[in-house]
């Protein structure tokens, strides 16, 4: 049930906010694909490849631009990981005041 209110938290956000794109959804999506697969904890550990293959981010840059606007937007946190073989770690905020404080920006 948990993961049902947050992703509903998630699309009510993103309803308000004009600078989230498809390609920022997809990505949100992927990370939070991961998130449900760990238990809906944070932080959860993510591979860059895995997380571009689910979200159909075929390019580096272009990955590595929508997940630092996720960060700065609010809608997750990220530790990039310079260690490919560690991976990087995100955490999914909690909703609903994760809404409020992305709308009010």
């Amino acid at each position: 049930m948990e993961a049902i209110q947050h992703l509903r938290g998630f699309f009510e956000a993103i309803a308000e906010d004009p600078r989230i794109t498809p390609t920022h959804i997809s990505l949100y999506c992927a990370l939070f694909h991961y998130w449900l697969q760990k238990g809906c904890v944070n932080p959860v550990t993510i591979i860059r490849n895995e997380v571009m293959n689910v979200s159909k981010i075929s390019g580096r840059t272009t990955y590595q631009k929508y997940i630092q606007e996720l960060q700065e937007y609010g809608y997750i946190k990220y530790e990039p990981s310079f260690n490919h073989f560690l991976g990087s770690l995100i955490s999914l905020p909690s909703y609903p005041e994760c809404v409020a404080r992305i709308i009010t920006k």
